[in-house]
């Protein structure tokens, strides 16, 4: 590839993932300022809370449970584990530090941001789940988007044709809203813990991808030199 035509291809790809981070930390700070001033965000939080703890029935909290518990951040650190196993046998060694600075990283994140801003789960006199962690942001969220959106990258690196890459973003996307239902409804967090959980995921995993790209071609030979090599 011509070099002026590769500098520009890579200028692009690092200005979208430039935007990508801006907009989803943007939505991430103003959700987090509506928490901590408790605005009238954390008021329909509340509302819907209640509103989703009472229509709840019995049929669907076996499907809902099964959904949270494939997704929870245990579960999701194995895939992970499972898949940096397969490309470390692969030998591709930067796709393996791809997912363990993306996925480990971002979990770990996550924690902290659950310890900064220390917000009370959900309270019913009937809860269907308990838990002594803190709501914000959800760590059941944050690591799938991270994780479907390394598949959802994955699969656009693989393959140009856009019905693939359309059904790939379409999956990720169904399984990510199934996933910030399922804590909804089952009680264990607030609607903006699961938009909040969203956009840092997407924010780490932008941030991420954009640097880590960046590096590995920072660090790439000249083509001149490869080819004489």
């Amino acid at each position: 590839m011509d070099p002026q035509r590769s500098a520009t291809r890579l200028a692009s790809q690092l200005g979208a993932g430039a935007l990508v981070l801006i907009a989803a930390a943007f939505l991430f700070g103003a959700i987090a300022q509506q928490v901590v001033a408790g605005a009238p965000l954390t008021q329909l939080d509340a509302d819907l809370a209640n509103w989703l703890h009472r229509r709840v029935g019995s049929p669907w909290l076996e499907l809902l449970l099964a959904i949270t518990h494939v997704h929870s951040t245990v579960a999701i650190s194995c895939y992970a584990i499972v898949a940096g196993i397969v490309l470390a046998r692969q030998q591709r060694w930067r796709s393996v530090v791809t997912v363990i600075v993306t996925v480990a990283g971002g979990l770990v994140l996550n924690v902290l941001m659950k310890l900064a801003f220390q917000r009370q789960r959900p309270s019913f006199d009937d809860p269907l789940l308990t838990l002594d962690t803190y709501s914000f942001p959800s760590g059941h969220v944050a690591g799938s988007t991270l994780f479907y959106g390394l598949c959802v990258a994955w699969v656009y690196r693989r393959t140009p044709e856009l019905r693939w890459r359309l059904a790939a973003l379409a999956v990720a996307t169904v399984a990510l809203v199934l996933v910030g239902l399922s804590r909804m409804v089952l009680g264990v967090h607030y609607l903006s813990d699961v938009v909040a959980a969203f956009a840092e995921g997407v924010a780490w995993l932008a941030l991420c991808l954009t640097a880590l790209h960046a590096f590995w071609r920072g660090t790439a030979p000249p083509r001149a030199a490869r080819v004489a090599g």
